[in-house]
């Protein structure tokens, strides 16, 4: 499997999504709750740790991206 592959397939921990977004873990628990803005759901490893499909938020990041190229037309 190549490495790109293994990246899309990765999960990502809370930290890390914070991160990605520069957002605190509050945005992400807020983005979660409002279905229009459709923020994959996290994966729950444990009651305590949550992480996401990398693929997941790579496909919302696409459709969030798309939404806001219409919005400028």
């Amino acid at each position: 499997m190549s490495d790109r592959f293994k990246e899309i397939d990765a999960l990502l921990p809370l930290k890390a999504v914070e991160a990605r977004y520069g957002v605190v873990s509050r945005t992400i628990d807020r983005w979660i709750e409002r279905e229009d803005i459709g923020f994959p759901k996290p994966l729950k490893l444990n009651p305590r740790k949550r992480c996401w499909r990398v693929a997941e938020l790579m496909e919302w990041e696409r459709s969030r991206a798309l939404a806001s190229g219409s919005e400028a037309a």
